[in-house]
């Protein structure tokens, strides 16, 4: 499989064209985006179902979107997201739909993902909630 990288000053620099044009609105964009990556970083593994929490968390951070990771039943820990950047609010769109593939996948069930903390806004790590869509 061919990969492309891409720097975080790349990253954001895309993140603020966007919202140039679209301003927060682009965020529900990213998330999107974020769930489109998802099914590549789950595709290796479903292939493994024993060790889907590994070889994700390997993935996530083999790809550049985190330095660690740790996943729990309803709650991520995440240090150095690749989206974050000194903000007021949280910046990890992308991440957070990644996350949200991630588990629905594993789950088989609709989910809802928030960040609850974020590097951006000074937090030592990026916390996301996954609730139930009932």
């Amino acid at each position: 499989m061919q990969h492309v990288k891409i720097s975080k000053k790349e990253l954001r620099n895309v993140a603020k064209l966007y919202e140039s044009v679209m301003s927060s609105a682009c965020n529900g964009l990213f998330f999107r985006e974020g769930s489109a990556y998802g099914e590549e970083i789950t595709a290796p593994a479903l292939k493994e179902r024993e060790k889907f929490w590994e070889i994700v968390k390997n993935e996530l951070i083999e790809r550049g979107w985190v330095t660690d990771v740790t996943f729990k039943e309803n709650k991520i820990t995440v240090k150095g997201s690749i989206e974050s950047y000194k903000n007021d609010e949280p910046t990890c769109h992308r991440l957070r739909g990644i996350i949200r593939h991630i588990y629905e996948t594993y789950r088989n069930e609709k989910l809802f993902v928030s960040e609850k903390k974020c590097e951006s806004t000074g937090a030592k790590s990026c916390v996301f909630a996954i609730e139930s869509i009932d």
